[in-house]
């Protein structure tokens, strides 16, 4: 007897979910493999810059542009406003303390001094005819007190001549008082003449004290007015060179505008422009070094101008002990300026790396040198040529210190 067997058939909801279950495990796939693609990146090992994690002496220090400047250096400003009569010296030329170069006219200036020097011979004519006076006033006064005297002396001699002849009654009373009367007001006149000359003496001598000092502060005034006239021309007030001379015959001048410099050329300074972020960092005494024609040269900060421009402040930088031949005021130079003192530091060189990194991580090479995956790491400070390894590496770790720009977010890179 045959049996009769049910034939089984996929319904349409057991089909949907093989599809679903197939659909699922399909995509499963291929992120996997998407993922696993993305991981990695083949590198060709020529463009990448590759160094070895070293330990060695490390001083911080950053580089700065610098200019070469006179040590010293003499603004010339007009002391006094004027027209450009004559130059005696061209930019450029090597002057002596004193020489002259450039004249000014100024008529007004010129006029004031005639008229002070004029007021100063008034002066002085004034006072000689008032010494004069009180000198012949006092000649009077003595001869007066002279014959004041003398009446003084007669009239005493009949006094006491009468005073024995009335006690012996030679003479009346009447004649006897008289005399009496008479001496005793020749006392007082000469006593008056006396006082009179003393206080005529003191008063003489205010006078001609007040004059001198009338006069000494008119003629402190005229020698002043020659000294501004004198100031029209402009002189050389050290040794140096002439330099920044902006003046042409005819120009006018006002008076405190700049007319050129005197550059001491005996020795240079170089002054360099430093980032405000270093400013707490910089003091007088620190040192720097150059390279100049294939030699190093040391500098020495001896000024720091802590005003800030722009992000940037100056610092003027002198010569430790050689001074290179052939250096010439305006030049630029690269000074590489030290921040810290020597130490012994774990290393890496400088590379583009640190641009995408910000020091944060960094492609470390495995033993076998096939790949490179990344690790974190720590920096600290940093000269021109290296960054100072705080942790993360060991010496003799390889890195990739090239730029990181074209690497994406990939995890390792595999180095062909």
């Amino acid at each position: 007897m045959d049996i009769h067997l049910e034939k089984r058939r996929f319904t349409p909801k057991k089909i949907g979910i093989i599809i679903a279950i197939i659909l699922t495990l399909a995509l499963l796939f291929f992120a996997l493999l998407s993922s696993t693609g993305n991981a990695t990146l083949n590198v060709d090992k020529e463009r990448i810059t590759i160094s070895e994690v070293q330990i060695g002496n490390f001083q911080e220090n950053i580089p700065v542009n610098g200019v070469v400047l006179p040590v010293k250096t003499i603004y010339l400003d007009a002391m006094e406003g004027g027209r450009v009569e004559e130059k005696f010296a061209e930019d450029g030329a090597m002057m002596k303390k004193g020489d002259p170069i450039i004249k000014l006219s100024n008529t007004d200036l010129e006029l004031s001094l005639v008229n002070q020097e004029t007021a100063v011979y008034n002066l002085l004519t004034q006072m000689q005819i008032s010494q004069n006076a009180a000198r012949q006033n006092t000649i009077n006064k003595r001869n007066n007190l002279t014959d004041v005297e003398n009446s003084l002396v007669e009239a005493q001699r009949k006094y006491e001549l009468n005073k024995k002849l009335y006690e012996k009654g030679a003479v009346g009373k009447q004649d006897y008082l008289e005399t009496e009367n008479n001496y005793n007001y020749q006392k007082e006149k000469f006593q008056l003449a006396k006082e009179v000359l003393a206080q005529d003496s003191l008063s003489s001598q205010q006078e001609s004290q007040q004059a001198k000092e009338s006069y000494e502060r008119t003629r402190k005034a005229l020698e002043l007015m020659r000294k501004k006239v004198g100031d029209l021309i402009v002189r050389a007030p050290i040794d140096g060179q002439l330099t920044a001379l902006d003046v042409e015959i005819g120009q006018s001048k006002s008076k405190g505008e700049r007319l050129g410099q005197i550059d001491v050329i005996s020795g240079y300074k170089i002054r360099a422009q430093i980032d405000e972020h270093y400013i707490s960092r910089i003091f007088n005494g620190q040192r720097g070094n150059f390279i100049f024609n294939g030699k190093d040269y040391e500098l020495e900060i001896r000024k720091v101008y802590t005003q800030v421009s722009n992000g940037r402040f100056q610092v003027d930088m002198h010569f430790a002990e050689e001074v290179p031949e052939n250096i010439r005021r305006g030049q630029s130079l690269q000074v590489k300026l030290s921040l810290s003192q020597e130490k012994e530091a774990v290393l890496i060189s400088k590379g583009g790396f640190f641009q995408e990194t910000g020091g944060n991580w960094i492609y470390k090479l495995s033993e076998d040198g096939e790949t490179a995956y990344k690790i974190p790491i720590q920096l600290g400070s940093q000269n021109t040529r290296y960054y100072e390894v705080i942790e993360g590496l060991q010496p003799g770790d390889r890195v990739v210190t090239s730029s990181y720009s074209n690497f994406g977010d990939f995890e390792e890179l595999v180095l062909n």
